[in-house]
């Protein structure tokens, strides 16, 4: 078999989003492929959902029930253990593929050797075929045979592992299996699954439709999801010792850390509501100093941070007290003059 696509699913019944996204998987124009949706304990009827699919197309689809809640990490696992295809499609269970997304990539699969090929994505709030707002993932210079330099780039950014289809057997080898029961999943495995494969490619062409809602993970702040992300950035860097490529991507690996586990955690945890943010910040700052004290003199955080950000960060250093006086304080300040402009 030549693609087996995995789709986690958790509650996903309302609004016919599982609907959309497992009918739009039935419509591929690939001939050789089959869908394993994993459903991770879902409290709605999304498990009746499936079920009836796999009824319907008994040939096409397999469901496999998860009598445990793990995340879409541990769901995932699920699936890719199950799975008999040469190659590994991941996507989402609100989200949805063109067509013919899936016979483009394994045709350049083909038709390069590469073991990893990806593509573009739609961003849309509706269910629709109809291109929204195209956003490139990955750049022409990250392809090709993938030397150290084209790695460094992949470090930096990935991208996305739903617009992309991986070789099962760099996977299950070097078993790279995702963390479990923890958000954001994807920023450990992205990077590290790219590091294992040996030539990538992509289709410039946006054939992924990345469906924005309130509910989305993205969308949930809490310092229980922020912790998650600070937890898979630390196993990253216990992958990149074990597998012995900590020294020689130091820098990327330094920065991406910074920005992950810091610097996108800082900010996002500074917009959540909940309580205990005072305690939790200065838990983030202590984490970030025993893993890369230095990091404000890394190339990459000096170039791709906020200059904004990075005056925040030196006030963090000096007081977090006075962090959060004039964090909020300019917040409050911003917030009315926008009410002023508009009024």
């Amino acid at each position: 078999m030549k693609l087996s696509i995995i789709v986690p699913v958790y509650n996903m019944a309302a609004d016919s989003k599982l609907n959309y996204c497992i009918d739009s998987l039935l419509a591929q124009t690939l001939a050789d492929y089959e869908i394993i949706a994993v459903d991770d304990a879902s409290t709605d009827h999304s498990l009746s959902i499936l079920r009836d699919y796999e009824k319907e197309h008994p040939d096409r689809i397999r469901v496999i029930a998860s009598e445990r809640n793990h995340h879409q990490g541990g769901a995932r696992n699920l699936g890719i253990r199950a799975a008999k295809g040469e190659f590994i499609g991941l996507i989402d269970s609100d989200d949805w593929a063109a067509p013919d997304m899936f016979e483009k990539l394994v045709r350049k699969a083909d038709k390069t050797g590469a073991d990893v090929v990806g593509c573009d994505y739609s961003m849309v709030d509706r269910h629709t075929m109809e291109t929204g707002r195209i956003e490139q993932i990955n750049t022409p210079e990250q392809t090709g045979i993938l030397t150290t330099a084209k790695r460094r780039l992949l470090f930096l950014q990935p991208g996305n592992m739903v617009v992309k289809i991986y070789r099962r057997s760099i996977i299950t080898e070097n078993e790279l299996w995702f963390p479990e029961d923890v958000f954001y999943e994807d920023n450990c495995m992205s990077p590290l699954w790219m590091y294992f494969c040996t030539h990538f490619e992509r289709v410039e062409e946006p054939l992924y439709y990345y469906y924005q809602h309130d509910t989305s993970t993205v969308h949930t702040i809490s310092l229980a999801r922020c912790r998650d992300r600070m937890v898979t950035m630390e196993l990253l860097i216990d992958y990149s010792k074990k597998f012995g490529f900590y020294e020689e991507y130091f820098p990327e690996l330094e920065f991406k850390f910074t920005e992950l586990y810091f610097v996108n955690t800082l900010f996002t945890c500074m917009v959540g509501s909940d309580k205990g943010k005072y305690r939790f910040v200065k838990e983030l700052w202590e984490g970030l100093n025993s893993f890369f004290p230095d990091f404000e003199k890394n190339a990459y955080y000096r170039e791709k941070i906020h200059p904004e950000n990075q005056k925040f960060i030196r006030l963090l250093r000096k007081s977090q007290f006075m962090f959060f006086i004039y964090y909020y304080g300019l917040r409050a300040y911003r917030q009315i003059r926008k009410k002023l402009q508009k009024g």
